[in-house]
């Protein structure tokens, strides 16, 4: 399972942790302007924006996990199964396979106003990429740096809902999930007279007591709960790095590490990484498992004329930095 949140200061960060109990060789990658972008259902992107973003290449095309356009238009897949279900072609549709679905968005919209538009022509077809890489059962979340959205693909059709929050997990619908909010009105950030009982003495012994009752287990609900929580009572310095690194904080809060949660028998889900995207600049910072260090990648520093994808290995390797 995963996290993707938005978060702003002076500038505006996207990004998200990969939750999964194996990796599939991801790298950071950049697909400049001119890439041409085979499409299996409508017309290839010959030109388009570019892109930044977390992708496994397979045989020089880059399925994205969560990427950023040039123009700041993020968007990230998330896993929703059980609820995602994609369709056979439609007549009258843009029939977008799920694997295309980032690049052709990214590629083609600069903002969220312009991907609420193509959202309107668009059906996500059931085709896979291939027998090693089989269709993934995902929902999107699009953000850019004064709206967010989720879209969620279903068996009664394509839904799109406004985010207001910023936050988004996995299981179940985002509708659901938004109202599970209301379940912890009372809580705070801010010490509260207790309203347990008029007449009965109630004494604050620890400091953070205002948040009890907040969830600290891994389920998607809960993981939603409490990165919105901290999101919204975060407070940091508006300079870059301020930001990102409380953009990794938050992501943190909802870390998963590895043993805590079994996926098969001896397999354990963990955070594989985490990525943090400014969205007016084109950097990609990023963080792995075993790599807490900040690494960054600038789109800027590429070719975006380009045909030709750049892609980097992610640094995995802890490096211990001695002070004596």
């Amino acid at each position: 399972m995963c996290t993707a949140i938005t978060f702003a200061t002076d500038d505006h960060y996207f990004g998200r942790n990969l939750d999964l109990d194996f990796s599939y060789n991801e790298t950071v990658t950049i697909t400049p302007r001119n890439y041409v972008f085979p499409m299996r259902k409508v017309p290839d992107l010959n030109s388009h924006y570019a892109i930044i973003g977390m992708a496994t290449v397979v045989g020089d095309y880059p399925l994205y996990y969560d990427a950023v356009n040039e123009k700041g238009l993020g968007m990230a897949g998330l896993n929703f199964p059980g609820n995602a279900h994609y369709f056979p072609d439609q007549e009258g549709k843009d029939n977008i396979t799920s694997f295309e679905f980032i690049p052709y968005i990214l590629g083609t919209c600069k903002s969220v106003a312009e991907a609420k538009e193509a959202l309107k022509k668009i059906s996500i077809s059931a085709e896979e990429f291939s027998k090693d890489f089989p269709t993934s059962t995902l929902h999107w979340i699009i953000a850019d740096k004064d709206s967010s959205i989720v879209v969620e693909s279903m068996e009664d059709g394509l839904h799109v809902y406004d985010n207001p929050v910023g936050v988004m997990t996995n299981n179940p619908p985002f509708p659901i999930m938004k109202f599970a909010l209301n379940d912890y009105y009372a809580l705070s950030a801010h010490r509260l007279d207790h309203k347990f009982a008029d007449g009965v003495e109630l004494t604050e012994y620890s400091r953070g007591m205002s948040s009890l009752g907040l969830p600290g287990d891994l389920s998607s609900k809960s993981r939603f709960v409490r990165c919105v929580f901290t999101k919204y009572n975060s407070l940091c310095d508006k300079d870059e790095a301020s930001s990102v690194n409380q953009f990794f904080k938050i992501l943190g809060s909802v870390e998963q590490v590895k043993g805590l949660c079994e996926v098969t028998p001896g397999e354990y889900e963990y955070t594989i990484y985490s990525s943090c995207m400014n969205q007016e600049k084109g950097i990609y910072y990023y963080t792995t498992y075993g790599n807490p260090e900040v690494h960054a990648v600038d789109m800027h520093k590429t070719d975006l004329d380009g045909k030709e994808l750049t892609s980097y290995k992610l640094q995995k390797d802890l490096q211990f930095h001695f002070d004596n």
